[in-house]
């Protein structure tokens, strides 16, 4: 079907201070991407990075930055993530009914992957128009917590919505993002959710690795059955 497991380490998760060597531990432990979370404070209540601490970063590494933008206005962080570095612009679909189309252009055009994000509460059917658009966006991020703060426990009904996008999108990313672990990993991957975002279950392992490799086969073998 052509969807590999992409495992994404939180580097909300990291230590701050240390970010260009976190990333590095990450990437030496079999990390696929690295998962950046960009929250303006005033979509999300928290306030975390923004592009001057990507173009930092991608002074240090030549991974892939998968940037997931918790801001109300997405339009005017494209330009400023684009020049920094940033690999993937995820925004969310709450915020961009008006323009997304517009959106999408202009994170292509800027070297960036598109991806569209989407909070607990928001059905699942709000995202297919971005995936059936002639320009369509090239991931979709289904929220596994509420957005804005890392360590909150997994919702497995969220699970509902990663099922239906598998089916009807086989060759879709599906990226999910809040508790996940050991412990739930098996629940996302079987319901066909290929790109993984863990963050304190990573970072606070005392083998990061072995989680990593633990999330990235369960995704491989639930894979194969699509």
């Amino acid at each position: 079907m052509g969807v590999t497991p992409k495992i994404a380490p939180s580097m909300l998760s990291s230590d701050f201070a240390n970010l260009a060597s976190e990333a590095k531990r990450m990437l030496d432990f079999g990390a696929d991407w690295l998962h950046m979370d960009i929250m303006d404070g005033h979509f999300v209540p928290n306030l975390t990075i923004g592009a001057p601490v990507i173009e930092s970063l991608r002074k240090h590494t030549k991974a892939y930055l998968d940037c997931h933008l918790m801001v109300t206005n997405p339009i005017d962080y494209v330009e400023p993530m684009g020049k920094a570095g940033a690999s993937g612009f995820t925004f969310h679909v709450e915020v961009s009914k008006e323009n997304w189309q517009e959106l999408i252009g202009i994170i292509k055009s800027k070297g960036m992957r598109p991806g569209v994000a989407l909070k607990p509460g928001t059905p699942i059917e709000e995202v297919y128009p971005l995936i059936d658009s002639e320009n369509p966006v090239e991931m979709v991020l289904v929220m596994t917590v509420e957005p804005g703060f890392g360590g909150q426990k997994f919702m497995p009904e969220m699970m509902d919505k990663v099922s239906t996008l598998r089916k009807k999108y086989p060759s879709l990313d599906i990226e999910v993002d809040g508790g996940l672990g050991p412990s739930t990993i098996e629940m996302a991957a079987s319901a066909g959710a290929n790109c993984i975002v863990a963050g304190s279950s990573v970072f606070g392992a005392p083998e990061p690795g072995a989680v990593i490799s633990l999330m990235r086969k369960s995704v491989s073998e639930n894979q194969e059955k699509y």
